[in-house]
């Protein structure tokens, strides 16, 4: 989904610079959001992100790092706080260990399995969520090989911005229900990696 481009207000007589290298822009390229870039500067970007630095409208489709593994969804009888009279989907990720590949911090470098489990409500944005869930798991954006945050630990899979409930109950600080706008939240956090359901 393309975003309203962005309107720049300035002198009209002043040079363009690129927003990346901060310098004048050297054979221009303009994107489809009308923001533009040093043709060089935006194909280097482009090859880690495709998405404009300045508006993050994506161009093409990002794949991430994460190791192989499985998603498994199922579903139980138990309410979650805040959502006392809806199901609960549960969302287990399973990874074995490994060898670190070549996009990884460290090649060839070995990596411990891990399985991780998550929460959502069973409602029509906990649906929605999960089918985003599901695109993001495909296109291996969910976890990465990196430092825990938690555990210190380097080459770990870890979480990848993009944020889970692995508890049911304690709020936010216990990654918990309830927390009344992480619904919306997360699907903000996937929107930046490209994951939407258009």
């Amino acid at each position: 989904m393309a975003k309203t481009p962005e309107k720049h207000v300035g002198d009209p007589n002043s040079v363009e610079n690129c927003a990346i290298c901060l310098g004048k822009i050297h054979e221009k390229k303009t994107l489809d959001c009308l923001h533009s870039y040093c043709s060089g500067c935006i194909d280097t970007a482009f090859k880690l992100k495709p998405a404009c630095p300045i508006c993050n409208t994506y161009y093409g489709v990002y794949t991430g790092t994460q190791p192989e593994g499985t998603m498994e969804v199922s579903r139980c009888h138990h309410g979650l706080p805040g959502y006392e009279k809806c199901d609960s989907i549960v969302i287990t990720y399973t990874f074995k260990a490994g060898i670190q590949g070549p996009r990884h911090p460290n090649p060839g470098v070995r990596y411990s399995g891990t399985s991780r489990r998550a929460f959502l409500p069973v409602c029509d944005e906990g649906e929605k969520v999960l089918r985003l869930l599901r695109k993001a798991f495909d296109r291996r954006l969910i976890f990465t090989i990196g430092q825990s945050h938690t555990t210190g630990l380097n080459n770990v899979i870890t979480w990848n911005d993009i944020h889970h409930k692995t508890n049911t109950w304690g709020g936010p600080l216990c990654f918990g229900y309830p927390d009344p706008d992480y619904l919306n939240r997360v699907q903000e956090e996937l929107r930046l990696k490209g994951v939407t359901e258009d």
